[in-house]
């Protein structure tokens, strides 16, 4: 029996409770340092809020320690990971080979009490068998994969490290870079991106030239992939080995969450259902939805399962980076003030269209009114025409579904009441077993002079404004046929619900970490180089010397270099444009190598690393 986790993004204190409510298994959060997303930063004292919440639920709060840190922020970070020790996070996701080393020594101090976990973060880069061994190894317990992996690559990953958990990301938007191998941001506009100020270079309009100056393409959205979908294939990845399911999106809002969290929750309960004796949730609790999630209506790209199944030519978004929505049909007839719609879809006063014009731009307008499928906008665009196919990405009448309470998680329980010697019982535990609680009152036996059963069921079922709900009342041997007043049934009742399940205990406890993995059989040594400029701090540059990785780079936020590599990509613009030979395109008629130009005419040379299918890109 493998636990599945749903691992969810929070962009603050409110997101992250709605992400539980929802039916998380657990989620993510930046501290207000040091997390990946700089824009994303919260206290110490609302991550304490959320971890009290989600405990109820036995899901867990993993929080973003996950930036490269300078020496003079050293002590800082250790103290912030004291404070989030101290509160009780349930993970800790890591950069930093100095912090990790860190974090590996101070849960000795730990020993025998509550440690967080130790994550490596997608910023590691992990995407083979030895990079995981090797994080395992220094005291990782689990490893966030590349998002570029095949099944099959997880696979392989998890057949060579069995006790290792694998966390894979399912949904959201994508890096076109290896994490932690991006060095664009940093370069153009000295905003890093590992130290959480991604400018989203990647999201720019280049041109394509090759080397005698042609171009090839102009001004197109050359990086820009689309959004990643895996909600068809979670069978698929928990076979390969991931124990967890994670939602990208830290900067997201709370619908946007409301809404892929239900989707995937409910998608993973169908197969738990469907294969019982394999899976089940990592956290306890049924989730009551007042709407059907509906991944089309959410902020989105298009949609790609990327490398799931290998290279596929669907993956990028050259025409925009901006969201989509969903499909709702074609422009039929249009009138000075209005046009019509073909297609099934309703509308409503206020929803957000938008529409790919002759240039390859999308441009957007808003409903004023929508009569049945006329529709009035607030300003007729310019360039739409008939025929023209029709995107919503503000559907008014979801966003108002979604701003309302949407979902309720209840905990059920089974009740047992019973008859002590000097007064009664009750038993509260969870529906599969897992847990107990009980209260008694001592009162008089009487035998009862009318049935009682009906009223202890009624009296008993009331669990008031508690997560708890009661799926089942047992009535042991005999214990209805005495007489019980309500006012005795209520204050069982009430005594066992003032209760909390001590959902601490699912916690994993520090124990060396030789007894809680056992020593693989395979352990390939690891000497390539993990990073490329990725060494900000003391702390780190004595670990590399100490695991004789010699090779070492001071980080390129200190020490820039000439025509740097700034880009490891698995996405590749020639064979997305349909010129890979190799993999049956057409033969291309420019001279390499390639270039992209930025609207400001600064230039970034493409290398095509065909024996690894990977493409470069290096500053020029």
């Amino acid at each position: 029996m493998r636990k599945l986790e749903l691992l969810a993004p929070a962009k603050n204190l409110e997101t992250g409770i709605a992400a539980i409510e929802h039916g998380a298994d657990a989620v993510y959060i930046g501290a207000d340092r040091f997390g990946a997303r700089q824009a994303a930063g919260n206290s110490v004292d609302d991550i304490h809020q959320l971890c009290n919440y989600a405990h109820q639920y036995g899901a867990t709060v993993h929080v973003t320690v996950n930036t490269i840190v300078y020496n003079d922020e050293l002590a800082d970070t250790k103290q912030l990971i004291r404070q989030l020790v101290e509160i009780g996070v349930d993970a800790l996701l890591i950069q930093d080979m100095g912090i990790l080393e860190y974090c590996v020594g101070l849960r000795k101090e730990y020993e025998g009490k509550h440690f967080p976990e130790i994550h490596s973060s997608t910023q590691c880069d992990s995407r083979t068998a030895e990079k995981v061994a090797w994080l395992h190894k220094l005291g990782c317990d689990r490893v966030v994969l590349a998002r570029e992996l095949s099944i099959d690559e997880i696979a392989d990953i998890h057949a060579k490290n069995p006790d290792v958990d694998l966390e894979a990301f399912i949904h959201g938007a994508l890096c076109v870079s290896y994490s932690g191998i991006c060095y664009a941001s940093q370069y153009c506009f000295g905003r890093s991106a590992n130290r959480g100020e991604c400018a989203q270079f990647c999201r720019m309009k280049f041109d394509l030239v090759d080397s005698k100056g042609r171009e090839i393409e102009h001004q197109r959205h050359l990086l820009s992939l689309k959004d990643m979908c895996q909600i068809e294939h979670l069978e698929e990845l928990a076979d390969a080995g991931a124990c967890a399911f994670k939602i990208e999106g830290r900067l997201k809002g709370v619908d946007y969450v409301k809404n892929v969290v239900s989707a995937y929750s409910q998608r993973l309960n169908e197969l738990i259902a469907k294969r019982p004796h394999d899976y089940q949730r990592a956290s306890y609790g049924n989730v009551a939805y007042t709407f059907t999630p509906n991944l089309k209506k959410t902020f989105n790209r298009g949609y790609t399962t990327y490398f799931l199944r290998g290279r596929q030519p669907d993956i990028a978004s050259f025409d925009t980076p901006k969201a989509l929505g969903e499909y709702v049909g074609k422009v039929k007839e249009i009138r000075r003030d209005s046009f019509n719609v073909a297609g099934t879809a309703s509308f409503a006063n206020g929803d957000g269209l938008c529409f790919f014009n002759d240039n390859h731009e999308l441009e957007g307008f808003r409903i004023n009114r929508a009569v049945g499928n006329r529709l009035f906008p607030l300003k007729m665009p310019a360039n739409l025409k008939p025929g023209v196919g029709l995107y919503r990405n503000n559907d008014v009448e979801f966003s108002k579904t979604l701003a309302a309470k949407s979902a309720h998680r209840t905990i059920p329980v089974v009740l047992t009441f019973a008859a002590t010697p000097d007064g009664f019982s009750l038993y509260m535990r969870l529906a599969d077993g897992s847990q107990q609680l009980s209260s008694a009152v001592v009162f008089e036996h009487q035998e009862a002079k009318r049935p009682q059963h009906d009223n202890i069921i009624k009296q008993l079922s009331k669990l008031g404004n508690t997560i708890y709900e009661c799926v089942r009342i047992d009535i042991a041997d005999g214990a209805d046929s005495y007489f019980i007043p309500s006012s005795v049934l209520s204050q069982l009742r009430q005594q066992l619900t003032s209760q909390c399940f001590d959902f601490t205990a699912q916690r994993r406890n520090a124990v060396p970490r030789a007894e809680k993995f056992p020593v693989q059989a395979w352990q390939p040594e690891y000497k390539a180089y993990p990073y490329l400029y990725n060494i900000s701090n003391d702390a780190a540059h004595s670990f590399y010397d100490k695991a004789q990785l010699r090779t070492i780079k001071p980080a390129f936020e200190l020490s820039p270099i000439s025509n740097p590599l700034i880009m490891q990509c698995r996405h590749c613009i020639r064979y997305s444009l349909g010129y890979c030979v190799k993999r049956g395109g057409k033969r291309p008629t420019w001279s390499e190598p390639l270039s992209i130009i930025l609207g400001d005419g600064r230039r970034f040379r493409l290398e095509f690393k065909c024996s690894e299918c990977q493409m470069n890109i290096y500053a020029e």
